[in-house]
């Protein structure tokens, strides 16, 4: 079984940069996010059940996923988020599971926006936290999704906070400064990987 790396941090912390840094040192990477479109896809069966459940008013004119108006419904009815997480939850881990099988390296990395929220730590070997200052986390997510402060403080508000990430934590890495800070601490992390992902190999039982 790969060694795998859980890489997970809130919204704004910066966890595309550190998954693309360590994709550039040929470390293979499963994304859950990549997963959960790729599973509401134009064609796929799930998108075919929300239409069905929701009315045609959730997709859009061409026949994709309307985001906007599922967020909405959500959001404002709990219920129907649990109707669809009991949908998409066990489609995501399913592709997750078929595509970490597949993967032939010492180890990978498993990016999981919300690890800590839906109680994913146990499924990984070790669990890396992008840590960044709350502010930064606000400030990011305003200039890169085009939203008022008070929109990305009720985002915030809806993640687990910045302690219970810290608390499932085995390794972290700050991001609220330079990008330029994250290659090097990718390249140390990535040398102690691939070390406890050798040991594991040798001795199944060693974490």
């Amino acid at each position: 079984m790969t060694y795998i790396v859980a890489l997970t941090g809130g919204i704004g912390s910066g966890k595309s940069t550190v998954a693309e840094a360590f994709n550039q040192l040929g470390v293979p990477v499963v994304d859950a996010d990549i997963i959960a479109r790729q599973v509401v896809a134009i064609g796929a069966p799930a998108l075919q059940k929300i239409a069905e459940h929701f009315g045609p008013d959730i997709l859009q004119n061409d026949g994709a996923l309307n985001r906007a108006a599922l967020r909405e419904v959500i959001f404002n009815q709990p219920q129907e988020k649990q109707w669809l997480d009991g949908l998409l939850h066990p489609l995501i881990h399913l592709e997750t599971q078929r595509l970490l099988a597949a993967i032939v390296a010492p180890y990978a990395l498993w990016v999981v926006p919300l690890l800590v929220e839906n109680g994913l730590s146990k499924r990984a070997h070790r669990v890396l936290v992008v840590d960044v200052d709350p502010d930064v986390q606000l400030q990011r997510t305003m200039a890169r999704d085009g939203i008022s402060r008070e929109q990305a403080e009720n985002i915030l508000a809806a993640q687990a906070t910045r302690a219970q990430r810290l608390a499932c934590a085995d390794d972290i890495i700050e991001n609220s400064g330079s990008p330029e800070t994250i290659a090097p601490r990718v390249a140390s992390l990535h040398r102690h990987y691939l070390s406890l992902a050798a040991a594991t190999q040798q001795d199944p039982h060693h974490e």
